[in-house]
């Protein structure tokens, strides 16, 4: 039987023609919270796209399985039914779509006829409270007129209702201030204290490490020009606050 997780095993991708991932191995386990970080224009975005599906990302070797499933055999949607969860960026507003209706084609499309509409509800009801949003988001709609903070807690709710086997957050903290982004760590911590999301894996891309100081995470990758140049414990990312990206790469130049 195969072990579960997120396995990516030497993943070369590239954009355009353009070579952005020189051989990725990295493996998330259920329950375990992975950093990945790096300085812009590493690769660390292009990585979470292609685990996702974009088309513009080709894969051009490599392997990823999801709990021993091929994940690049799926479509993108099936991806997501397998397990996967991609928050992005910036995520995009859809005028005229209310957020209780998406939340609840989602939910369907992953999870079909999972909960009946009256329980969808209350469970939708209890994951606002335990993140403190108002209900009145429900009546909105998606991302309009939201600001960034809001922004990225609906997207931790969507997280929350989805509960999926692993989470990418690509760049979450992106924009944020500092309440916004502890919201945003509360969010993650109480969903990874639920029945739902205690075995979540957590793959956290982040280019500077403050959402770290509310997300421990259990180990942390460093990506420089498409590799991972190094992984340790969390004291890696305070290590990078003081010293800087440049400091990792010049040891990686004299290990050559």
């Amino acid at each position: 039987m195969s072990e579960p997780g997120l396995r990516i095993e030497r993943l070369h991708v590239r954009v355009e023609q353009k070579q952005i991932l020189n051989g990725i191995d990295l493996t998330v386990e259920p329950g375990r919270v992975h950093a990945l970080m790096g300085p812009n224009g590493s690769g660390k975005s292009t990585l979470a796209f292609a685990l996702t599906g974009h088309p513009n990302y080709e894969i051009v070797s490599g392997t990823a399985t999801l709990d021993g499933e091929d994940l690049l055999a799926l479509a993108p949607d099936k991806r997501a039914r397998a397990g996967l969860f991609l928050s992005f960026q910036y995520p995009s507003a859809i005028p005229g779509v209310k957020v209780a209706n998406f939340l609840h084609a989602a939910r369907q499309a992953v999870r079909p006829d999972s909960l009946p509409p009256a329980k969808f509800r209350q469970l939708l009801i209890e994951k606002m409270d335990v993140l403190g949003m108002d209900p009145s988001f429900m009546g909105r709609y998606l991302n309009d007129g939201f600001s960034g903070g809001e922004k990225k807690r609906l997207e931790m709710l969507q997280l929350a209702m989805l509960a999926p086997k692993y989470a990418i957050l690509d760049e979450t903290d992106s924009g944020l201030d500092v309440d916004a982004l502890r919201d945003v760590g509360t969010s993650v911590n109480a969903l990874r204290a639920s029945d739902e999301g205690r075995n979540t894996g957590f793959l956290i891309i982040t280019h500077y490490p403050r959402i770290l100081q509310y997300i421990r995470p259990d180990v942390v990758h460093v990506m420089i020009d498409g590799r991972i140049a190094l992984t340790g414990d969390a004291e890696l990312a305070n290590r990078i606050e003081r010293e800087g990206y440049d400091t990792i790469r010049e040891e990686i130049i004299a290990r050559a």
